[in-house]
Protein backbone atom coordinates (compact mmCIF):
# COMPACT_ATOMS: atom_id res chain seq x y z
CA UNK A 1 0.00 0.00 0.00
CA UNK A 2 1.21 3.63 -0.74
CA UNK A 3 2.31 5.51 2.45
CA UNK A 4 -0.09 8.27 2.86
CA UNK A 5 1.41 11.84 2.42
CA UNK A 6 0.05 14.99 4.27
CA UNK A 7 0.42 18.30 2.50
CA UNK A 8 -0.84 22.22 2.56
CA UNK A 9 -2.77 23.11 -0.28
CA UNK A 10 -3.68 26.59 -0.49
CA UNK A 11 -7.09 27.61 -1.42
CA UNK A 12 -6.35 30.37 -2.94
CA UNK A 13 -3.73 29.93 -5.69
CA UNK A 14 -2.90 26.13 -5.09
CA UNK A 15 0.21 26.16 -3.53
CA UNK A 16 1.54 23.43 -2.00
CA UNK A 17 3.28 23.23 1.51
CA UNK A 18 5.05 20.33 3.66
CA UNK A 19 3.69 22.20 6.90
CA UNK A 20 1.21 24.71 7.80
CA UNK A 21 1.80 28.45 7.91
CA UNK A 22 -0.68 30.90 8.37
CA UNK A 23 0.35 32.95 5.57
CA UNK A 24 0.47 31.84 1.59
CA UNK A 25 4.17 32.89 0.20
CA UNK A 26 2.64 32.72 -3.54
CA UNK A 27 -0.11 34.81 -3.01
CA UNK A 28 -0.19 36.28 -0.15
CA UNK A 29 -3.45 35.84 1.06
CA UNK A 30 -3.55 34.71 5.14
CA UNK A 31 -5.21 31.30 6.49
CA UNK A 32 -6.11 30.32 3.35
CA UNK A 33 -4.08 27.11 3.61
CA UNK A 34 -5.70 23.58 4.25
CA UNK A 35 -4.56 20.03 5.10
CA UNK A 36 -5.01 17.48 2.08
CA UNK A 37 -4.28 14.12 1.51
CA UNK A 38 -1.89 14.28 -1.72
CA UNK A 39 -1.52 10.49 -2.49
CA UNK A 40 -3.76 8.88 -5.14
CA UNK A 41 -5.61 5.87 -4.85
CA UNK A 42 -3.30 3.78 -6.97
CA UNK A 43 0.33 3.34 -5.73
CA UNK A 44 2.84 4.90 -7.90
CA UNK A 45 4.29 1.76 -8.30
CA UNK A 46 1.63 0.10 -9.86
CA UNK A 47 1.00 2.97 -12.16
CA UNK A 48 4.56 3.02 -13.53
CA UNK A 49 4.08 -0.04 -14.66
CA UNK A 50 0.72 0.81 -17.40
CA UNK A 51 1.67 0.83 -20.54
CA UNK A 52 0.03 3.51 -23.02
CA UNK A 53 -2.27 2.64 -25.66
CA UNK A 54 -2.11 3.68 -29.44
CA UNK A 55 -4.05 6.59 -31.08
CA UNK A 56 -4.95 7.78 -34.46
CA UNK A 57 -2.70 10.53 -35.72
CA UNK A 58 -4.52 13.25 -38.24
CA UNK A 59 -3.03 15.12 -40.83
CA UNK A 60 -4.09 19.41 -40.84
CA UNK A 61 -5.62 18.84 -44.42
CA UNK A 62 -8.76 17.48 -42.76
CA UNK A 63 -12.03 17.93 -43.44
CA UNK A 64 -13.40 19.88 -40.03
CA UNK A 65 -16.83 20.02 -39.41
CA UNK A 66 -18.64 23.13 -37.46
CA UNK A 67 -19.84 21.84 -34.02
CA UNK A 68 -23.58 21.92 -33.82
CA UNK A 69 -24.94 24.20 -31.65
CA UNK A 70 -28.30 24.33 -29.31
CA UNK A 71 -30.42 26.86 -29.03
CA UNK A 72 -31.04 27.83 -25.04
CA UNK A 73 -34.56 29.48 -26.07
CA UNK A 74 -32.93 32.21 -24.86
CA UNK A 75 -31.78 35.28 -26.97
CA UNK A 76 -29.31 36.91 -24.98
CA UNK A 77 -27.86 33.87 -23.56
CA UNK A 78 -27.75 32.56 -27.16
CA UNK A 79 -25.79 35.61 -27.78
CA UNK A 80 -23.01 35.69 -25.38
CA UNK A 81 -22.24 31.69 -26.15
CA UNK A 82 -21.96 32.42 -29.56
CA UNK A 83 -25.25 30.80 -30.78
CA UNK A 84 -25.96 28.54 -28.94
CA UNK A 85 -24.59 24.95 -26.36
CA UNK A 86 -22.23 23.58 -28.52
CA UNK A 87 -22.38 19.51 -28.17
CA UNK A 88 -19.67 18.08 -25.29
CA UNK A 89 -18.57 21.86 -24.05
CA UNK A 90 -18.26 22.85 -20.42
CA UNK A 91 -19.73 26.21 -19.41
CA UNK A 92 -18.47 27.66 -16.05
CA UNK A 93 -20.63 30.50 -14.81
CA UNK A 94 -19.87 32.98 -12.10
CA UNK A 95 -21.04 35.83 -10.12
CA UNK A 96 -22.00 37.25 -6.73
CA UNK A 97 -24.22 35.47 -4.38
CA UNK A 98 -27.71 36.61 -5.18
CA UNK A 99 -27.45 37.80 -8.59
CA UNK A 100 -29.35 35.08 -10.47
CA UNK A 101 -27.32 32.47 -11.43
CA UNK A 102 -29.64 29.69 -10.69
CA UNK A 103 -32.64 31.97 -11.83
CA UNK A 104 -30.98 32.26 -14.97
CA UNK A 105 -30.19 28.34 -15.28
CA UNK A 106 -33.31 27.33 -14.57
CA UNK A 107 -35.25 29.14 -16.75
CA UNK A 108 -33.00 28.25 -19.74
CA UNK A 109 -33.06 24.22 -18.65
CA UNK A 110 -37.17 24.90 -18.18
CA UNK A 111 -37.01 26.38 -22.24
CA UNK A 112 -34.84 23.44 -23.66
CA UNK A 113 -36.97 20.78 -21.96
CA UNK A 114 -40.38 22.14 -23.01
CA UNK A 115 -38.19 22.05 -26.80
CA UNK A 116 -38.45 18.45 -26.02
CA UNK A 117 -34.41 17.80 -24.97
CA UNK A 118 -33.68 16.21 -22.23
CA UNK A 119 -32.19 18.72 -19.52
CA UNK A 120 -31.29 17.91 -16.06
CA UNK A 121 -30.67 20.26 -13.10
CA UNK A 122 -28.34 18.71 -9.90
CA UNK A 123 -28.30 21.17 -7.19
CA UNK A 124 -25.80 20.63 -4.64
CA UNK A 125 -26.73 23.52 -2.45
CA UNK A 126 -30.69 23.26 -1.99
CA UNK A 127 -33.10 20.46 -1.49
CA UNK A 128 -35.72 19.91 -4.05
CA UNK A 129 -38.42 21.18 -2.76
CA UNK A 130 -36.28 24.65 -2.35
CA UNK A 131 -35.47 24.38 -6.38
CA UNK A 132 -39.50 23.32 -6.95
CA UNK A 133 -40.51 26.53 -5.36
CA UNK A 134 -38.19 28.78 -7.22
CA UNK A 135 -39.37 27.57 -10.23
CA UNK A 136 -43.54 27.77 -9.02
CA UNK A 137 -42.73 31.50 -8.67
CA UNK A 138 -40.96 31.72 -12.27
CA UNK A 139 -43.79 29.75 -13.44
CA UNK A 140 -41.84 27.19 -14.73
CA UNK A 141 -43.05 24.23 -12.37
CA UNK A 142 -44.77 22.60 -15.43
CA UNK A 143 -41.54 22.22 -17.45
CA UNK A 144 -39.85 18.44 -17.82
CA UNK A 145 -36.76 19.58 -16.17
CA UNK A 146 -35.17 16.11 -14.21
CA UNK A 147 -34.28 17.59 -10.72
CA UNK A 148 -32.16 15.84 -8.46
CA UNK A 149 -30.21 17.09 -5.15
CA UNK A 150 -27.03 15.08 -5.06
CA UNK A 151 -22.84 15.88 -4.70
CA UNK A 152 -21.30 12.52 -5.54
CA UNK A 153 -19.75 13.09 -8.75
CA UNK A 154 -19.46 9.04 -9.71
CA UNK A 155 -23.30 8.49 -8.38
CA UNK A 156 -23.99 11.79 -11.02
CA UNK A 157 -22.16 10.24 -13.26
CA UNK A 158 -23.63 6.47 -13.14
CA UNK A 159 -27.74 8.06 -13.70
CA UNK A 160 -26.92 10.28 -16.00
CA UNK A 161 -25.35 7.69 -18.22
CA UNK A 162 -28.77 5.77 -18.34
CA UNK A 163 -31.28 6.09 -20.77
CA UNK A 164 -30.56 8.95 -23.57
CA UNK A 165 -27.86 11.21 -22.86
CA UNK A 166 -28.90 14.39 -22.04
CA UNK A 167 -28.66 17.53 -24.09
CA UNK A 168 -27.90 20.23 -21.08
CA UNK A 169 -26.78 19.33 -17.59
CA UNK A 170 -26.59 22.07 -14.83
CA UNK A 171 -24.38 21.43 -11.70
CA UNK A 172 -25.21 24.04 -9.11
CA UNK A 173 -22.29 24.24 -7.49
CA UNK A 174 -19.12 22.40 -8.36
CA UNK A 175 -17.82 23.57 -4.73
CA UNK A 176 -19.95 21.62 -3.59
CA UNK A 177 -19.36 18.43 -5.87
CA UNK A 178 -16.94 15.56 -3.95
CA UNK A 179 -15.42 12.33 -5.79
CA UNK A 180 -13.73 9.45 -4.04
CA UNK A 181 -11.05 9.16 -6.19
CA UNK A 182 -9.68 12.07 -3.90
CA UNK A 183 -9.69 12.27 0.08
CA UNK A 184 -10.06 15.58 0.80
CA UNK A 185 -13.40 18.18 2.21
CA UNK A 186 -15.59 19.41 -0.65
CA UNK A 187 -14.64 22.77 -1.54
CA UNK A 188 -10.73 22.30 -1.51
CA UNK A 189 -8.87 22.61 -4.75
CA UNK A 190 -7.80 18.77 -4.82
CA UNK A 191 -11.80 17.86 -4.53
CA UNK A 192 -13.26 20.72 -7.22
CA UNK A 193 -10.16 20.50 -9.94
CA UNK A 194 -10.89 16.04 -9.50
CA UNK A 195 -14.68 17.10 -9.72
CA UNK A 196 -14.31 18.91 -12.42
CA UNK A 197 -12.20 16.72 -14.96
CA UNK A 198 -14.39 13.47 -13.81
CA UNK A 199 -17.48 15.59 -15.32
CA UNK A 200 -15.39 17.61 -18.12
CA UNK A 201 -14.93 13.88 -19.14
CA UNK A 202 -18.14 12.58 -19.13
CA UNK A 203 -19.41 15.66 -21.25
CA UNK A 204 -16.43 14.73 -23.99
CA UNK A 205 -17.55 11.18 -24.08
CA UNK A 206 -21.00 11.63 -24.23
CA UNK A 207 -21.56 14.69 -26.23
CA UNK A 208 -24.00 16.28 -23.25
CA UNK A 209 -23.35 20.13 -22.62
CA UNK A 210 -22.84 21.19 -19.19
CA UNK A 211 -22.57 24.69 -17.33
CA UNK A 212 -21.15 24.34 -13.78
CA UNK A 213 -22.05 27.03 -11.42
CA UNK A 214 -18.76 28.67 -9.42
CA UNK A 215 -18.73 30.85 -6.04
CA UNK A 216 -16.96 33.88 -6.71
CA UNK A 217 -14.88 35.57 -3.72
CA UNK A 218 -15.18 38.96 -2.44
CA UNK A 219 -13.28 40.71 -5.22
CA UNK A 220 -15.67 39.38 -7.83
CA UNK A 221 -13.45 36.50 -9.09
CA UNK A 222 -14.05 32.30 -9.16
CA UNK A 223 -13.12 31.20 -6.20
CA UNK A 224 -10.24 28.71 -5.77
CA UNK A 225 -6.66 28.94 -8.29
CA UNK A 226 -8.04 29.43 -12.10
CA UNK A 227 -7.51 25.20 -12.74
CA UNK A 228 -11.16 25.08 -13.49
CA UNK A 229 -11.18 28.28 -16.06
CA UNK A 230 -8.49 26.52 -18.06
CA UNK A 231 -10.20 23.09 -18.17
CA UNK A 232 -13.51 24.54 -19.32
CA UNK A 233 -14.43 25.86 -22.58
CA UNK A 234 -15.90 29.14 -21.98
CA UNK A 235 -16.40 31.04 -18.40
CA UNK A 236 -19.40 33.32 -18.47
CA UNK A 237 -19.85 35.95 -15.78
CA UNK A 238 -23.39 36.96 -14.40
CA UNK A 239 -22.87 40.75 -13.37
CA UNK A 240 -24.86 43.32 -11.89
CA UNK A 241 -25.17 45.39 -8.82
CA UNK A 242 -27.69 44.70 -5.88
CA UNK A 243 -29.63 47.98 -6.34
CA UNK A 244 -30.09 47.67 -10.10
CA UNK A 245 -32.18 45.44 -11.52
CA UNK A 246 -30.36 45.07 -14.75
CA UNK A 247 -28.05 41.78 -15.17
CA UNK A 248 -25.38 41.51 -17.54
CA UNK A 249 -23.86 38.58 -18.76
CA UNK A 250 -20.53 38.72 -20.18
CA UNK A 251 -18.19 35.62 -21.73
CA UNK A 252 -14.84 35.84 -20.13
CA UNK A 253 -13.83 32.57 -22.36
CA UNK A 254 -14.83 31.17 -25.32
CA UNK A 255 -13.47 28.56 -27.13
CA UNK A 256 -16.64 28.51 -29.58
CA UNK A 257 -17.57 31.70 -29.79
CA UNK A 258 -16.58 35.86 -29.20
CA UNK A 259 -15.53 37.18 -25.16
CA UNK A 260 -16.93 40.58 -26.08
CA UNK A 261 -20.01 40.22 -26.58
CA UNK A 262 -22.81 40.82 -23.41
CA UNK A 263 -26.17 39.47 -22.90
CA UNK A 264 -28.91 42.27 -20.75
CA UNK A 265 -31.12 40.80 -18.41
CA UNK A 266 -33.91 43.48 -16.16
CA UNK A 267 -34.76 41.26 -12.84
CA UNK A 268 -38.60 41.13 -12.19
CA UNK A 269 -40.92 39.03 -9.85
CA UNK A 270 -41.18 36.69 -12.58
CA UNK A 271 -37.14 36.01 -13.12
CA UNK A 272 -34.97 37.56 -15.51
CA UNK A 273 -36.32 38.92 -18.66
CA UNK A 274 -34.47 39.87 -21.85
CA UNK A 275 -33.57 43.06 -23.14
CA UNK A 276 -33.90 43.41 -26.60
CA UNK A 277 -32.63 47.31 -26.51
CA UNK A 278 -30.22 47.84 -23.43
CA UNK A 279 -29.50 51.57 -24.77
CA UNK A 280 -33.35 52.69 -24.12
CA UNK A 281 -33.14 50.81 -20.63
CA UNK A 282 -29.69 52.53 -19.85
CA UNK A 283 -31.47 55.97 -20.66
CA UNK A 284 -34.96 55.58 -19.22
CA UNK A 285 -34.13 57.47 -15.71
CA UNK A 286 -32.00 60.17 -17.84
CA UNK A 287 -31.99 63.71 -16.39
CA UNK A 288 -32.21 66.29 -19.11
CA UNK A 289 -30.01 69.34 -19.04
CA UNK A 290 -27.80 68.49 -16.14
CA UNK A 291 -24.48 69.90 -16.19
CA UNK A 292 -21.96 67.00 -16.15
CA UNK A 293 -23.82 63.88 -17.72
CA UNK A 294 -22.50 63.34 -21.50
CA UNK A 295 -24.18 60.38 -23.34
CA UNK A 296 -22.16 57.31 -24.63
CA UNK A 297 -22.41 55.34 -28.31
CA UNK A 298 -20.42 52.23 -27.43
CA UNK A 299 -20.25 49.03 -28.76
CA UNK A 300 -20.16 45.90 -27.17
CA UNK A 301 -19.39 42.80 -29.15
CA UNK A 302 -21.39 43.67 -32.07
CA UNK A 303 -24.34 45.13 -30.12
CA UNK A 304 -23.99 49.66 -30.31
CA UNK A 305 -25.19 50.19 -26.80
CA UNK A 306 -25.55 53.84 -25.62
CA UNK A 307 -25.29 54.60 -21.87
CA UNK A 308 -25.04 58.18 -19.81
CA UNK A 309 -21.62 58.77 -18.09
CA UNK A 310 -21.87 61.46 -14.96
CA UNK A 311 -19.07 63.55 -13.83
CA UNK A 312 -19.50 65.69 -10.63
CA UNK A 313 -16.02 67.90 -10.07
CA UNK A 314 -16.42 69.74 -6.83
CA UNK A 315 -13.45 71.84 -5.12
CA UNK A 316 -11.65 69.72 -2.51
CA UNK A 317 -10.90 70.33 1.40
CA UNK A 318 -8.08 67.51 1.08
CA UNK A 319 -4.67 67.72 0.65
CA UNK A 320 -4.83 65.10 -1.95
CA UNK A 321 -8.06 65.37 -4.47
CA UNK A 322 -10.03 62.51 -4.71
CA UNK A 323 -10.80 60.55 -7.67
CA UNK A 324 -13.41 57.73 -7.79
CA UNK A 325 -14.81 56.38 -11.28
CA UNK A 326 -17.80 53.11 -11.30
CA UNK A 327 -17.84 51.23 -14.18
CA UNK A 328 -14.76 52.68 -15.78
CA UNK A 329 -11.22 52.27 -16.10
CA UNK A 330 -9.65 54.32 -13.12
CA UNK A 331 -6.57 54.20 -15.39
CA UNK A 332 -7.80 56.07 -18.47
CA UNK A 333 -9.60 58.67 -16.15
CA UNK A 334 -6.17 59.62 -14.76
CA UNK A 335 -4.89 59.87 -18.85
CA UNK A 336 -8.02 62.45 -19.82
CA UNK A 337 -7.87 64.22 -16.76
CA UNK A 338 -3.73 65.03 -17.00
CA UNK A 339 -3.91 65.51 -20.80
CA UNK A 340 -6.93 68.06 -19.65
CA UNK A 341 -4.98 69.96 -17.54
CA UNK A 342 -1.81 69.44 -19.50
CA UNK A 343 -3.10 70.61 -23.16
CA UNK A 344 -6.59 72.56 -22.50
CA UNK A 345 -5.73 74.36 -19.86
CA UNK A 346 -8.09 72.83 -17.50
CA UNK A 347 -7.09 73.29 -13.98
CA UNK A 348 -8.16 70.34 -11.58
CA UNK A 349 -5.88 69.77 -9.35
CA UNK A 350 -7.81 71.18 -6.29
CA UNK A 351 -10.96 69.51 -7.08
CA UNK A 352 -12.63 65.90 -6.71
CA UNK A 353 -13.65 64.20 -9.64
CA UNK A 354 -16.10 61.36 -9.23
CA UNK A 355 -17.02 59.48 -12.57
CA UNK A 356 -19.71 56.58 -12.92
CA UNK A 357 -21.72 54.91 -15.69
CA UNK A 358 -25.16 54.89 -15.50
CA UNK A 359 -26.99 51.39 -15.00
CA UNK A 360 -24.07 49.38 -14.13
CA UNK A 361 -22.46 49.01 -17.14
CA UNK A 362 -18.38 48.58 -17.38
CA UNK A 363 -16.84 50.02 -20.10
CA UNK A 364 -14.00 48.90 -21.68
CA UNK A 365 -13.30 50.30 -24.30
CA UNK A 366 -11.24 53.95 -25.25
CA UNK A 367 -13.83 55.23 -27.13
CA UNK A 368 -15.74 56.45 -24.08
CA UNK A 369 -12.81 58.99 -23.78
CA UNK A 370 -14.45 61.98 -25.42
CA UNK A 371 -17.52 61.61 -23.68
CA UNK A 372 -16.06 61.62 -20.00
CA UNK A 373 -14.42 64.69 -20.94
CA UNK A 374 -17.08 66.15 -22.00
CA UNK A 375 -18.40 65.15 -18.94
CA UNK A 376 -16.00 66.60 -17.02
CA UNK A 377 -15.60 69.72 -18.67
CA UNK A 378 -19.71 70.38 -18.22
CA UNK A 379 -19.29 69.94 -14.89
CA UNK A 380 -16.45 72.11 -13.57
CA UNK A 381 -17.80 75.10 -16.15
CA UNK A 382 -21.73 74.27 -14.88
CA UNK A 383 -22.40 74.01 -18.55
CA UNK A 384 -25.24 71.51 -19.51
CA UNK A 385 -24.49 69.80 -22.79
CA UNK A 386 -26.98 69.47 -25.96
CA UNK A 387 -29.63 66.75 -24.60
CA UNK A 388 -29.57 65.38 -28.50
CA UNK A 389 -25.80 64.92 -28.72
CA UNK A 390 -23.77 61.63 -28.27
CA UNK A 391 -19.99 61.97 -27.99
CA UNK A 392 -17.12 58.96 -28.87
CA UNK A 393 -13.80 58.80 -29.84
CA UNK A 394 -10.45 58.29 -28.35
CA UNK A 395 -8.06 60.90 -26.77
CA UNK A 396 -4.60 60.23 -27.29
CA UNK A 397 -1.54 61.93 -25.37
CA UNK A 398 -0.98 64.93 -27.55
CA UNK A 399 -4.62 66.13 -27.12
CA UNK A 400 -6.03 64.86 -30.22
CA UNK A 401 -8.97 62.79 -30.81
CA UNK A 402 -8.35 59.75 -32.56
CA UNK A 403 -11.36 57.37 -34.63
CA UNK A 404 -12.50 54.36 -33.63
CA UNK A 405 -13.90 51.17 -35.20
CA UNK A 406 -17.79 50.62 -36.09
CA UNK A 407 -18.55 54.76 -36.57
CA UNK A 408 -21.71 53.83 -38.73
CA UNK A 409 -23.46 51.02 -35.95
CA UNK A 410 -23.03 53.90 -33.19
CA UNK A 411 -24.64 56.92 -35.44
CA UNK A 412 -27.50 54.35 -36.25
CA UNK A 413 -28.21 53.17 -33.22
CA UNK A 414 -28.13 57.10 -32.04
CA UNK A 415 -30.82 57.57 -34.94
CA UNK A 416 -32.81 55.02 -33.78
CA UNK A 417 -33.14 56.15 -30.22
CA UNK A 418 -33.64 59.95 -31.15
CA UNK A 419 -31.02 61.62 -31.51
CA UNK A 420 -29.95 64.68 -33.65
CA UNK A 421 -26.20 65.32 -33.41
CA UNK A 422 -22.79 63.48 -32.94
CA UNK A 423 -19.67 64.30 -31.34
CA UNK A 424 -17.07 62.22 -32.90
CA UNK A 425 -13.41 62.43 -34.25
CA UNK A 426 -12.44 64.56 -37.22
CA UNK A 427 -10.95 61.61 -39.87
CA UNK A 428 -14.17 59.76 -38.63
CA UNK A 429 -16.50 61.75 -40.46
CA UNK A 430 -16.40 59.69 -43.50
CA UNK A 431 -17.54 56.52 -42.03
CA UNK A 432 -20.73 58.11 -40.72
CA UNK A 433 -22.67 56.89 -43.51
CA UNK A 434 -26.41 58.45 -43.93
CA UNK A 435 -27.89 57.60 -40.46
CA UNK A 436 -29.47 61.53 -40.90
CA UNK A 437 -27.42 62.73 -37.80
CA UNK A 438 -26.11 66.46 -37.38
CA UNK A 439 -22.00 65.32 -37.41
CA UNK A 440 -19.86 67.63 -35.11
CA UNK A 441 -16.30 66.26 -35.79
CA UNK A 442 -13.51 67.40 -33.19
CA UNK A 443 -10.09 67.21 -34.40
CA UNK A 444 -8.62 68.13 -30.45
CA UNK A 445 -9.46 68.37 -27.40
CA UNK A 446 -8.88 71.89 -27.44
CA UNK A 447 -11.21 72.69 -29.84
CA UNK A 448 -14.41 70.90 -27.36
CA UNK A 449 -13.27 72.28 -23.94
CA UNK A 450 -13.53 75.49 -25.38
CA UNK A 451 -17.43 75.23 -26.68
CA UNK A 452 -18.31 73.49 -24.02
CA UNK A 453 -16.65 76.17 -21.54
CA UNK A 454 -18.21 79.11 -23.91
CA UNK A 455 -21.80 78.07 -22.27
CA UNK A 456 -21.07 78.21 -18.91
CA UNK A 457 -23.15 80.02 -16.76
CA UNK A 458 -22.26 80.73 -12.78
CA UNK A 459 -23.69 77.87 -10.77
CA UNK A 460 -26.34 80.77 -8.67
CA UNK A 461 -27.98 81.40 -11.71
CA UNK A 462 -28.04 78.56 -12.94
CA UNK A 463 -29.19 76.73 -9.96
CA UNK A 464 -32.06 79.63 -9.93
CA UNK A 465 -33.03 78.48 -13.00
CA UNK A 466 -33.69 75.12 -12.47
CA UNK A 467 -35.68 75.70 -9.55
CA UNK A 468 -37.94 78.21 -11.37
CA UNK A 469 -38.28 75.82 -14.41
CA UNK A 470 -38.78 71.76 -13.28
CA UNK A 471 -36.53 69.48 -15.55
CA UNK A 472 -38.40 66.84 -17.45
CA UNK A 473 -37.45 63.72 -17.13
CA UNK A 474 -36.73 61.28 -20.42
CA UNK A 475 -39.90 59.82 -20.71
CA UNK A 476 -38.75 58.33 -24.34
CA UNK A 477 -35.33 59.51 -25.78
CA UNK A 478 -37.41 60.73 -28.70
CA UNK A 479 -38.54 63.59 -27.45
CA UNK A 480 -35.54 65.18 -25.99
CA UNK A 481 -35.92 69.09 -26.18
CA UNK A 482 -33.68 70.99 -27.84
CA UNK A 483 -30.64 72.98 -25.92
CA UNK A 484 -30.82 76.56 -25.72
CA UNK A 485 -27.13 77.15 -25.43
Amino acid sequence: MAKSSLSFICQNCGAAYNRWQGKCDACGEWNTLAEEDSTGNVPVSIRSKRKGRTFALESLSGKSNDAPRLSSGMTELDRVTGGGFVRGSVLLVGGDPGIGKSTLLTQATSMMARAGHRAVYISGEEAVAQVRLRAERLGLANAPVQLASETSVEDIVSTLSEGTVPRLIVIDSIQTMWTDTVESAPGTVTQVRASAQALIRFAKKTGAAIILVGHVTKDGQIAGPRVVEHMVDAVLSFEGEGSQQFRILRAVKNRFGPTDEIGVFEMTGLGLREVSNPSELFLSERDLGSPGTAVFAGIEGTRPVLVELQALVAPTTLGTPRRAVVGWDPSRLSMVLAVLEAHCGVKLSGHDVYLNVAGGLRIQEPAADLAAAAALVSSLVNAPLPTDAVYFGEISLSGAVRPVAQTSARLKEAAKLGFGRAVLPESARGDGGDAGLTLNSVGGLTTLVAEIAARGTPRGNHQAQRDAEPVEKNATPARFRRDRG
